[in-house]
């Protein structure tokens, strides 16, 4: 059983997100009117979580592989419906992967063993909506820094 819960802390709509056993995490909205944009949406925190079960997959499945990958990229892309309540009706994953040497057949077997069989976020959303992904592989040491994201 996961235990979780949200705490108003404010301004506005700020949140502190915990899960047992985990670090917290700030929550907010962007919307000028009641948030402050000090954290994540919790809308977009469903996209942040299929990212990361799906690179966690990945990683796993291309070590078991001996694959010489050194860091992946899992970049997101969602279209929301128009009215209320404003739903994902599209998400796209874009998995880069970098390190020099690496199979494109394992990494293309790594993103159907996740997405099929391991990834319940991505078995979750994909109840709800389409998901599709595309994938690159780049002959290089390791991506930009974290917390930047390139184009």
């Amino acid at each position: 059983m996961i235990k979780t819960q949200v705490t108003w802390t404010g301004p506005g709509l700020r949140l502190i997100g915990e899960v047992e056993g985990s670090p917290a995490i700030v929550l907010d909205s962007k919307n000028p009117t009641y948030g402050a944009n000090t954290g994540i949406s919790p809308k977009s925190l469903l996209l942040v979580g299929l990212a990361g079960c799906t690179a966690m997959d990945v990683i796993s499945i291309m070590a078991k592989k001996r694959q010489p990958l050194v860091n992946l990229q899992v970049k997101v892309t969602a279209e929301e419906t128009t009215r209320h309540p404003k739903v994902y009706q599209n998400i796209h994953l874009e998995y880069i992967a970098y390190g020099t040497g690496i199979s494109e057949q394992a990494l293309q077997r790594a993103i159907q063993l996740s997405e099929t069989t391991y990834c319940g976020a991505s078995a979750m959303l994909r109840q709800a909506t389409e998901i599709t992904h595309s994938y690159r592989i780049v002959e290089a040491p390791y991506p930009a820094p974290p917390g930047e994201m390139p184009k």
